[in-house]
């Protein structure tokens, strides 16, 4: 086994995750709950961009409601996000797995 060969392929195989990520965190996911009534654009980094919520759910007498939408709506775009990350880095490393904290 040379191990040249093998820190060579490390090395690109580091820089095309960097470039990936790079990518990624351009990428913009967007998560609907309550029928549409509470939108989340987020990037697949896990970056909250834009929450938007339609007027007809705000609702002064159950603020929990409007909490509840926004929280879910938040949830789903990052949990989005993380796939979407998880399956592009999984094409770069060969579905070899990576041990936590690097590639992500």
């Amino acid at each position: 086994m040379n191990i040249n060969k093998m820190l060579k392929q490390a090395q690109q195989m580091q820089t095309k995750m960097q470039a990936a990520q790079e990518e990624l965190s351009k990428r913009e996911v967007t998560s609907s709950v309550g029928g549409g009534k509470v939108s989340v654009t987020a990037t697949a980094a896990g970056d909250v961009l834009s929450i938007k919520i339609d007027s007809a759910v705000i609702d002064p007498e159950d603020p929990e409601m409007l909490e509840d939408l926004v929280l879910s709506g938040v949830r789903q775009a990052i949990e989005e996000g993380r796939r979407i990350m998880a399956e592009e880095m999984g094409k770069i490393t060969g579905g070899m797995g990576m041990p936590p904290g690097l590639g992500m």
